[in-house]
């Protein structure tokens, strides 16, 4: 009988899990002090250095532990099998691509907020791992029923429950998501 062993299958994901555990640690330690400078994205002195890498890192920042179970489990079931169909480097240019793409329109469209958890990236790959059926000339149903029923459902949230999730940053999630499963499939990426 083979000997069993734990194997670090998902390089991307479980990278980008660890690094917000990390944060979400670090920012229990400092009282909040670091998820405010280095892991919330907010509108910013473009003079400001640390406004252009917080574009990117907010994505690995949490609020509390509830918020990060909440995104890093559905990303754990969801992103290995991502990873292992459209590869490691396409799914992490794709992850910069949604945090830039969803960081700029909160500045943008939300000045007076600041955004920080991976529910862009979760909703991003939600979307792609419902295209993956996908062939030339066929729309998957799955893909249909997905955007029904989570874009959908963000958008009548965003009109009509005030809370502080950030429908507006997984709809550009689920919309990186699409495109990333679309243009991969074209060969694109």
């Amino acid at each position: 009988m083979k000997k069993l062993h734990v194997t670090y299958n998902s390089p991307v994901i479980l990278t980008f899990t660890f690094i917000s555990l990390a944060s979400l640690i670090l920012g229990y330690i400092t009282g909040g002090a670091s998820t405010a400078l280095l892991f919330t994205v907010y509108r910013s002195s473009l003079l400001d250095p640390l406004f252009y890498l917080r574009l990117f890192t907010y994505v690995l920042g949490h609020a509390d532990f509830a918020h990060f179970i909440g995104n890093i489990t559905l990303m754990l079931v969801i992103g290995p099998a991502m990873e292992e169909k459209y590869g490691s480097k396409p799914l992490l240019k794709c992850i910069f691509i949604t945090a830039l793409a969803a960081g700029l329109v909160q500045v943008i469209f939300l000045p007076n907020t600041g955004l920080l958890g991976a529910s862009g990236i979760v909703f991003m790959l939600i979307i792609l791992s419902s295209l993956g059926s996908f062939r030339d000339g066929e729309i998957p149903l799955t893909l249909i029923l997905v955007t029904v029923f989570y874009i959908g459902g963000e958008i009548l949230d965003g009109l009509f429950v005030k809370d502080n999730v950030s429908q507006l940053t997984h709809i550009v999630g689920g919309l990186c998501g699409g495109a990333f499963g679309f243009l991969s499939k074209k060969g694109r990426v």
